[in-house]
């Protein structure tokens, strides 16, 4: 085995009867990281009220929105620290690292007081939970999508695509926290304590898959690795051999991530540009959360039985003939069920079928030796160019255009970039 080969993941592993847990182990932590990101996305205007000095009731939603930008900041940094731990110390050591991390940033933002009890301190103090957040997501993708494609030969796809069933599943469940605060708690009560809860809840289910996450096997990919002897330094080589399938990943990733990211920040942008109910806004984003937990692994199995660029590229061609009709229809007219409609379509067609498919392709794009290092730094350079920046462009296009229709250029711009990152990948991609 040598460290630029990429036939090292085509070797069949059989796993032992512990596979399950391991699987569960490490979207558990999946869900969990993200849960508590989209539980920010969807209380930024309560959290903009709360913790930025008032006056201004738009600069103070920009600052909470820049403040959930700012975790993207960091990540580029927690993809290459935990990259290079689970390429060198292993992908397990490196899956409990990044939940205990995200614990404490969660922890951090659940229990920290008001800018009206403490000032700036509670806007310092809830940045830095965010980054904390920032830096743990930062690594948790590329370490959780090496153990997971490493799993099977042939099933690449599908274990790849169970991350993003996790994160289906946090957004239903975030989705249906929002709703049932908003719904059946005052404005007063949201405001006193009623918006930590979902953070709260973070921090109960954390330690579990903390605990969960220490149980597991390391994968035998790794484990032939070390055997090997092989194991140097995964950041020069993957900037040293692999620096073009670094920013090819990217670009690829880059059109799911805009389009989920729009999916999430869709009940704040139905809310303040088209009026609809905050019921109807996150009753809608339930449904969406529904999509994302099953169509995903179906959308991994087609991958896996007709090739993982045929299903994407179909799936992307297809996400930009329908983008303007369903930006007409739900800015026509707007209603739960036509932002239900919008949101699930996205849900289906964007995030399952072709951002699902991703952890496989990127896998595919690097050696075992750097795996997780090349996946994080091209992942992250994704999300953090695209991704949390995306409720800001948004904002910023339709402000500058007058139009409600502008985000949806945007998504087309960044869907044909993708398309040709996929046809660059085609030598390395089953």
């Amino acid at each position: 085995m040598t460290t630029t080969s990429l036939g090292t993941i085509s070797q069949p592993h059989p796993r032992g009867r512990n596979q399950t847990r391991d699987v569960i182990a490490a979207n558990f932590g999946t869900f969990f990281e993200w849960f508590d990101l989209l539980v920010y996305a969807m209380f930024a205007i309560t959290i903009s009220k709360l913790f930025f000095p008032q006056g201004d009731e738009q600069s103070a939603l920009l600052f909470s929105l820049m403040t959930f930008a700012s975790s993207f900041l960091i990540r580029p940094v927690g993809a290459v620290v935990l990259g290079i731990m689970a390429d060198k110390l292993g992908r397990r050591t490196t899956l409990s690292i990044a939940a205990l991390t995200m614990l404490v940033g969660t922890v951090l933002i659940a229990f920290t007081p008001t800018y009206e009890t403490i000032g700036v301190w509670a806007t310092v103090i809830l940045v830095a939970g965010r980054l904390l957040q920032g830096f743990s997501v930062g690594g948790e993708f590329g370490t959780a999508n090496s153990y997971l494609t490493e799993q099977s030969a042939s099933k690449k796809a599908f274990f790849a695509s169970l991350q993003f069933s996790a994160s289906g599943l946090a957004v239903l469940t975030a989705s249906v926290f929002a709703f049932v605060v908003n719904h059946f708690l005052s404005a007063e009560q949201i405001h006193s304590w009623g918006w930590r809860l979902p953070f709260i809840f973070g921090c109960l289910i954390g330690p579990v898959g903390l605990y969960i996450r220490s149980k597991i096997n390391e994968t035998e990919d790794f484990e032939d690795l070390k055997k090997s002897g092989t194991v140097k330094n995964p950041l020069a080589e993957t900037f040293q051999f692999h620096t073009r399938y670094v920013l090819i990943g990217a670009v690829v990733a880059a059109a799911g991530v805009v389009a989920s990211f729009l999916n999430i920040y869709m009940p704040t942008f139905a809310i303040n540009n088209l009026k609809i109910s905050k019921d109807a806004a996150f009753a809608a984003s339930i449904f969406s959360g529904l999509v994302c937990t099953f169509l995903p692994m179906l959308g991994g199995m087609t991958a896996d039985r007709y090739g993982v660029i045929k299903v994407m590229r179909i799936a992307l061609v297809l996400g930009v003939i329908l983008v303007f009709p369903l930006f007409y229809m739900l800015t026509n007219a707007p209603s739960l069920l036509t932002l239900t409609i919008f949101q699930c379509t996205l849900s289906a067609v964007f995030y399952s079928f072709y951002y699902a498919p991703v952890g496989s392709l990127l896998a595919q794009l690097f050696p075992t030796s750097c795996r997780t290092t090349g996946v994080s730094i091209a992942y992250v350079i994704a999300q953090t160019f695209f991704g949390g920046v995306t409720p800001l462009v948004v904002g910023f296009l339709v402000a500058q255009t007058g139009s409600i229709m502008a985000p949806a250029y945007y998504i087309v711009v960044i869907a044909a970039a993708a398309l040709v990152g996929l046809y660059a990948s085609r030598h390395r991609v089953k």
